[in-house]
């Protein structure tokens, strides 16, 4: 060093500004190195506040027991289910049951498909049952299986009453989850809530099993007057049902 010069310090107003550049290149430099565990655990600490507390941890019970819940009343659906499919096992004195194999893909309100058939002494025309009344009745069979016309369907008629009123009908399908009661009298005398029974008169089916219910008349129908049941029997949820074999 040439004699006479000194070691030129830079001004302590360019390092006052420069360190807090300094500090943030070695904060990058340290979270680069520890792959941001620090900013973690700075996070966690400072939002240990806010941590569920009273409130928040019974918010958390309340869903426990909201699902909880949920789970009981599906065993209790199932249970009810297995009970019904049970009984009616043991009520088919003289009957044949029979586990729903398959639905029309082409309508889910007009036919079903069962595994029981000709071999067993099915044959056309024998009414089906299950859990709360009437399904509908056998069309055709096969050796082993059977297809079977549901209430449902448009091609579905038969002959009820309304044991209340006395009064008889014709329950017609409309392809949907109801079908349509066209009474015979110009006054029946029905209103919603009625129980709906297969007729005594009728040839096609066994008397007084149960069909539904009256949700709705129509006075105005012509020629008629007309009421929508509420079927009694969901189709669309069948596991098994029971074969009335040769019973009419």
């Amino acid at each position: 060093m040439p004699a006479g010069r000194r070691l030129r310090l830079p001004p302590l107003r360019q390092i006052r500004q420069a360190w807090p550049w300094a500090v943030l290149l070695l904060a990058l430099v340290g979270i680069r190195l520890s792959k941001g565990a620090g900013i973690l655990d700075a996070y966690a600490l400072l939002s240990r506040p806010f941590w569920p507390g009273t409130a928040q941890g019974e918010w958390v019970r309340q869903a426990q027991r909201l699902e909880d819940q949920g789970q009981l009343q599906q065993l209790k659906a199932d249970n009810d289910r297995l009970r019904a499919v049970l009984q009616l096992r043991s009520s088919a004195n003289g009957s044949l049951e029979a586990p729903v194999i398959s639905r029309d893909s082409g309508g889910w309100w007009q036919q079903l498909l069962i595994g029981q058939g000709s071999l067993k002494g099915v044959s056309p025309g024998d009414s089906v049952l299950a859990p709360g009344g009437l399904v509908g009745r056998v069309a055709s069979v096969t050796p082993t299986t059977s297809s079977v016309t549901l209430l449902t369907d448009r091609r579905s008629h038969v002959g009820v009453w309304v044991p209340r009123t006395r009064q008889q009908g014709l329950l017609v399908g409309v392809g949907s989850g109801r079908s349509v009661l066209h009474f015979v009298e110009k006054d029946p005398g029905v209103r919603p809530g009625d129980l709906v029974f297969t007729s005594p008169a009728s040839s096609l089916v066994p008397p007084n099993i149960a069909v539904g219910v009256v949700q709705t008349v129509n006075g105005l129908a012509s020629p008629a007057p007309e009421a929508i049941v509420q079927l009694a029997v969901r189709s669309d949820a069948l596991d098994w049902v029971k074969v009335l074999v040769g019973e009419r």
